[in-house]
Formats: structure tokens, C-alpha cells, sequence
């Protein structure tokens, strides 16, 4: 049985309405490809709902131009039609470009070179690295920067330019990137880069040259918007923050329950102690679910135990300040009680997430790197067995391999 050549690039090409621009874009695109570009490629337009006559221009472009094809959905978003496209594909690149193709096409080859050598997993064109030319108005200068300023702030990435659509992902980065993302729409850029940095993959930045299309439709207000509500998703998204939307949570109904215990009689030591065993067993099981994600029953009663001894230390700081505190001032107030209490549960804070980390979920956080490890074991095994039925990349052609090594070779340089 003849084996096929393995396909090397998809380029995707998400429109909406594009019916004026999408064929010289895709023939320009296309000659690009078949004059320049030394491996195998596929162009897909994917048509995410259009209802102009962007599918009948597609129809076309498939039927007179050899290596495109046309992928139509019946719902809109970029990141949907990108996840579709993505997903689909056997190429061992897949890449995306926008359909105005403001960014010049000679950046395509330094930006997919890096993964198909195997140096990088992720590869993204960049506007604002140093090297880029770019051409556009100062309004959208000023936003682009102030966005990417956010995410370095709030985010902590590493990544320059999270905006500019010109992007690369390996197959298997792909497969274990697309799950996770959850947003459709314009985000899914950003949501992609964030989650394979803290993923821990390798993402290689291109300064492009890139010219700003005047006849954009991008709504600037509303994608500023969505962008900034996916920032705080992915910004709670973090085991810290996590553990910290709990604690708030806690400290809020432990100096609820705390102040009604006193006013209802109770002494200020058994009040704490009442007050912290409460709120104690339901912040081990917020933690569990919500910043560890431990799930199902196993090791319950064990991890609560731990919890438990975790409490036992807060108990000792927060007494030992209601001591102090009455040695001081035997009159204190309720009020004043409270707030030398909450600033010594802020002290036990540390030791809290600590031991819940390293000690308390640790043996279940444990097995479920294992099973992830075994699963991406068992992907990557059939992803072998694939490759092994295609046929081996040496099929890409001499000139090819050639310009690979030499990319490679700048990138590690």
C-alpha cells in the first residue's frame, strides 16, 4: 500500500463576511505558498457563520485552486473557527493568519521553522518585539500596548504581543491546548499563549512588518471589554488566587460567626475556637475542590484529618494574640478582639496554604500528574503509530529539509 506524505503546514484563514477580500487575499496567500515556501502546506478558509457571499467565493477558490479547502461552521467566533479548524487537522504545524494579511507573508517561514525543527512548541508574530516594523494609527498603538501591558502585569507573561494574528502551534501543543480554552471569540489568542506558558511549552517570538487594514470591523470597545473579562478569568484561574477568593471568603464568615457568638454571651476563647473549627472544615473543602482540584471521595476523611492539625496551628497563633491582646487591654472591645484575630489568621495564612499544598492534597495532586502522565503517554504512543502509517517527514523534499536546518540553526543562535 502507497504511503501518503505527511502534510508539514495548515494555514488557517478565519473570516466573517469577507466576501470583498477573501479572494485576492487567498490567491495572493496561495501563490505565496506554491512560489516560496519550501514544505507541504494546506490553506483552509473557515467560515465561521458568514452571511454574505464569503461561502460562495470559498466554493470557488476550492474548486480552481489545488491545496485549499473550505470549512464552514453555523456559529460565530474566530476561536471557535480556529478550535474547529485546528482540531481537525493532520498537518504537524497548524498556523492561522488573519484574511487581510496585514502581516507580510515572509514572516510565515521563520515562524513555523522553529516547530517543525523541534525547538519551540508555540510560535507567535510579534508587533511590538524589537525588530518589528509596523504601520498604524496611534489609537491602536496605544490599546495594543496598554493590553499587553495588563497581561505582564496581572498575568505575569512573558510574551510581547498576545494580539497580532499571525500564529503557529505544534499538533501535539494543540492537543493538549484546545480543551482548555474556553473563550470563542477574540481572546482566544491570549488564552492560548497563557495556558501554554503555564503549561511550561516553549514560545518563540517573530518581529513581523505589518500594516494596519483601514477597513477593519473589528468593534475596538467591545473586544476590550471581553479581553479584559477573559484576564480576570484566566487571573483567578491561579491556584493563588484561588486560595485567596477562599480565605476572603472564610475570614468574612469566621468574623460573622465570631462577633455573634460574643454578643450572644460566649467567651472571646471558646467564640475563636467555635468560629475557626467551622470555617476551618468548610476552607479544606472549598480548597480541596476549588484550588486543588481534588475531586471524588477518596482520601476525604484522611485530608480533613490533616486540615484538622493545619486548624490546630491557626488555633495557637489566634489564641496566643487574644492573650496578648487581654494582657494589654483586659477591656478591649468585641470589634478590637476581632481585628487582632483576623491580623493573626492573615500570619497562619502562609503556613495554611503551604501545608495544604505540600502536605494535606499533596498525595492526591500526585496521582493525578500520574494519570495525566499516562494519558499523554497513550497520546503520544498513537500520535507514533500515525506517523509510522503516513510515512516519515523525510518525504518534505531536500530543499526543505535544508532550509529547516538552517532555521534551526538561527533560532538556537
Amino acid at each position: 500500500m502507497t504511503q501518503l506524505p505527511r502534510l508539514d503546514v495548515d494555514v488557517v484563514v478565519p473570516v466573517y463576511n469577507e466576501q470583498a477580500a477573501l479572494e485576492g487575499s487567498i490567491r495572493r496567500l496561495h501563490a505565496f505558498l506554491a512560489e516560496s515556501f519550501p514544505f507541504s502546506w494546506r490553506i483552509v478558509i473557515a467560515d465561521n457563520a458568514s452571511t454574505d457571499g464569503t461561502p460562495f467565493v470559498a466554493a470557488a477558490l476550492v474548486d480552481e485552486l489545488d491545496g485549499v479547502q473550505h470549512l464552514r461552521l453555523e456559529r460565530k467566533g474566530r476561536g471557535l473557527a480556529l478550535k474547529e479548524a485546528w482540531s481537525g487537522s493532520d498537518a504537524r504545524v497548524v498556523a492561522y493568519m488573519d484574511v487581510d494579511l496585514s502581516t507580510d507573508l515572509r514572516g510565515l517561514l521563520p515562524l513555523v521553522a522553529p516547530l517543525l525543527s523541534g525547538h519551540s512548541d508555540v510560535a507567535i508574530g510579534s508587533r511590538l518585539a524589537r525588530g518589528a516594523h509596523v504601520v498604524r494609527g496611534p489609537k491602536r498603538e496605544l490599546i495594543s500596548r496598554t493590553y499587553n501591558k495588563i497581561l505582564r502585569t496581572t498575568l505575569r507573561v512573558g510574551f510581547t504581543d498576545a494580539q497580532c494574528g499571525f500564529k503557529a502551534v505544534t499538533r501535539e501543543g494543540a492537543a493538549l491546548l484546545l480543551p482548555q480554552i474556553r473563550d470563542d471569540g477574540w481572546f482566544f489568542d491570549t488564552e492560548l499563549l497563557v495556558l501554554a506558558g503555564r503549561e511550561g511549552l516553549r514560545v518563540h517570538e517573530v518581529p513581523v512588518d505589518w500594516v494596519d487594514d483601514p477597513d477593519s470591523r473589528v468593534d475596538i470597545v467591545r473586544t476590550a471589554v471581553d479581553d479584559l473579562k477573559g484576564v480576570a478569568r484566566l487571573a483567578f484561574a491561579t491556584p493563588i488566587a484561588r486560595f485567596a477568593a477562599v480565605g476572603v471568603a472564610s475570614t468574612i464568615a469566621y468574623a460573622l460567626l465570631f462577633l455573634l457568638l460574643r454578643e450572644g454571651g460566649m467567651g472571646a476563647g471558646l467564640a475563636n475556637a467555635l468560629a475557626l473549627a467551622v470555617t476551618a472544615v468548610a476552607n479544606t473543602a472549598a480548597n480541596r475542590r476549588l484550588t486543588f482540584g481534588v475531586m471524588g471521595r477518596t482520601g476525604l476523611l484522611k485530608q480533613h484529618a490533616a486540615g484538622a492539625l493545619v486548624y490546630a496551628i491557626t488555633l495557637a497563633l489566634t489564641a496566643g494574640a487574644l492573650g496578648v491582646l487581654h494582657g494589654l487591654a483586659p477591656g478591649a472591645s468585641h470589634g478590637v478582639e476581632l481585628m487582632v484575630l483576623v491580623a493573626a489568621s492573615l500570619v497562619a495564612t502562609v503556613t495554611r496554604y503551604v501545608a495544604l499544598k505540600t502536605w494535606v492534597f499533596a498525595g492526591a495532586r500526585r496521582r493525578a500528574a500520574a494519570l495525566e502522565a499516562a494519558e499523554a503517554a497513550a497520546r503520544a504512543e498513537a500520535a507514533s503509530r500515525l506517523d509510522g502509517g503516513r510515512g516519515s517527514a523525510g518525504r518534505r523534499g531536500q530543499r526543505g529539509e535544508q532550509v529547516l536546518a538552517q532555521q534551526a540553526q538561527d533560532v538556537r543562535a
